[in-house]
């Protein structure tokens, strides 16, 4: 490309100075003395010109040739040392992976694929028992869970078939059918310690004193606080003559609840102690 470019500009130049011969030449019948004597300097002048020329354009081609080599050289230099400069690195990577191998004690190709499989296998085995240790727990979480539900709506169904029983007493007219409707509460719930009250007082209303006592005691032993217990057995020990122990028990069912000594004063039950000291002190009291 550069000796087609020079080989050009060399074209032009030629071309432009035949241009200026032809022109010459035809002045030539219309020179005078002076022009034909001074015919040769010109002719000189041009050719100095192209000899100056020529040197300059040998000049430019001998520089641009020597620039264009000397990149080159660089070129050339650099991407030999990275090329040394790589294969040293990989050197380096070899001589580091043949430090690990010789370091862990693995002695080949086999001996890695061995040992990397063996710890796969123990990863995965260590893996696979800690999920199914979960498992196991949720499935025991679940199974409890499950159970707990159940219980909950068994017992559900015992409330519900329990109220029902209780709406029933309520209903009935005759303490034999209220009797019925407790002995089905307690059969449902043997220790329903409301419905052995509730027994108590039916016993009492079929003026079974010694049944409603044999029940307070039951309760008593359950729970030796409950108010209605001491209350349903004072009133039973008051309708046996047993003033003293029917007064004992009244006076710890109202120091439990205070509300029943009004109850205790309209108590048909406690009729044979009306007029014994104790009772009255212990109805009219304000403690």
């Amino acid at each position: 490309m550069f000796k087609t470019g020079l080989f050009i500009a060399l074209f032009t130049l030629v071309s432009s100075l035949s241009y200026a011969a032809s022109e010459a030449s035809a002045k030539t019948q219309e020179t005078t003395p002076n022009e034909i004597s001074q015919k040769p300097l010109i002719e000189r002048y041009i050719l100095d010109e192209l000899k100056s020329t020529r040197h300059d354009l040998q000049d430019l081609e001998r520089r641009l040739i020597i620039e264009i080599t000397d990149r080159e050289l660089s070129v050339a230099d650099k991407s030999l040392g990275y090329a040394e400069q790589t294969v040293n690195y990989f050197f380096y990577i070899i001589a580091g992976v043949a430090s690990l191998v010789a370091l862990f004690g693995w002695k080949s190709l086999h001996e890695i694929r061995v040992n990397t499989t063996k710890k796969a296998n123990t990863q995965i085995k260590q893996i696979a028992e800690s999920y199914e240790q979960k498992f196991k727990t949720l499935e025991t979480d679940l199974r409890r869970k499950t159970r707990r539900i159940s219980d909950n709506h068994i017992e559900i169904e015992k409330i519900n078939e329990i109220h029902n029983y209780w709406l029933r007493a309520q209903k009935s007219q005759t303490p034999e059918q209220k009797m019925e409707a407790y002995d089905a509460i307690l059969q449902i719930r043997p220790g329903d310690l409301e419905a052995l009250t509730s027994k108590a007082d039916a016993a009492m209303e079929l003026k079974e004193f010694h049944w409603a006592l044999s029940i307070c005691n039951r309760v008593l032993d359950m729970d030796n606080t409950n108010q209605d217990a001491f209350y349903q057995r004072a009133c039973a020990y008051a309708c046996l003559g047993v003033e003293d122990q029917a007064i004992d028990d009244l006076e710890k069912a109202i120091d439990g609840r205070s509300a029943l000594r009004e109850l205790a004063a309209d108590e048909a039950d406690f009729e044979n102690l009306r007029g014994n000291e104790s009772f009255d002190t212990l109805l009219t009291s304000t403690d």
